[in-house]
């Protein structure tokens, strides 16, 4: 009888090694736009691998594909614009084609509802907006989409001793919410996350003011024998996490 309970503790034992021997980690870098939608996905992901290790850092684009070539530790990379994971790939440094998850759009968005609802042609003669918030043009494609509205509706010059920069477009959204600025272009996502749900009012930015924002992601070289990251990325295909996409505003693939 003691033989068989020193045996059974052993295999016990045994089985909990292996366990812990086969769980994964995950370390994903994505877009600031996806702070609400991905963390959603991520925790029922997590729900469903209870032994892996998921961690999302959420941040600039422009920043995050920077980084990857100087060789940070990511095994996914979820842009907000599909230029980024199309270089990557170009370098060497993706094990995956890029592949489209998303098409996002950008609102005018203020605290002050009758402000979301100026057409953007008559922000600069605006006394009522002192400071106009986007994402910053040089890193962030949200903020390219941004400056590209505006120009298309002929205000760019105009607008820029009124504008402040964030460093990504829930960084700019932080700029309105607080009242640093009166009103901002930012993500469609963010209005509709529960941070800013029923805060002022937005007005939808139409999608041919500005050129597509095809959002794509890649497994970095880093992962391309990291079966977790392969299941993260055929998650993203279920029914489930295209549902909390599609709620929070994005223009799903074939839809």
């Amino acid at each position: 009888m003691k033989q068989l309970f020193r045996v059974l503790v052993l295999l016990t034992l045994f089985a909990g090694m292996t366990c812990r021997a086969e769980a994964g980690e995950l370390t994903i870098a994505a877009a600031a736009d996806l702070k609400f939608a991905l963390t959603e996905i991520a925790g029922t992901f997590r729900a469903e691998h209870p032994n892996d290790k998921v961690d999302v850092i959420f941040g600039s684009s422009g920043k995050f594909h920077t980084q990857i070539q100087n060789g940070a530790p990511f095994d996914l990379f979820f842009s907000a614009d599909i230029a980024y994971p199309r270089e990557l790939r170009d370098k060497g440094l993706a094990a995956t084609p890029p592949k489209l998850y998303a098409i996002g759009r950008i609102v005018l968005w203020s605290l002050k509802p009758e402000l979301a609802k100026l057409p953007l042609k008559s922000l600069p003669a605006s006394p009522a907006i002192r400071k106009f918030a986007i994402a910053s043009p040089d890193h962030a494609p949200y903020g390219r989409r941004a400056q590209e509205a505006l120009q298309h509706e002929g205000v760019w010059d105009a607008m820029k001793p009124k504008l402040v920069l964030g460093e990504n477009i829930a960084h700019t959204s932080q700029y309105v919410d607080s009242g640093a600025a009166e009103a901002g272009i930012i993500a469609l996502s963010l209005v509709k996350g529960p941070a800013l749900a029923g805060k002022g009012a937005w007005t939808l930015i139409p999608a041919e003011w500005h050129a597509p924002l095809e959002q794509a992601y890649v497994i970095t070289t880093r992962a391309k024998d990291n079966p977790l990251a392969a299941a993260f990325a055929n998650y993203m295909e279920t029914p489930a996490a295209r549902a909390v996409m599609r709620r929070y505003g994005f223009v799903l693939p074939g839809e």
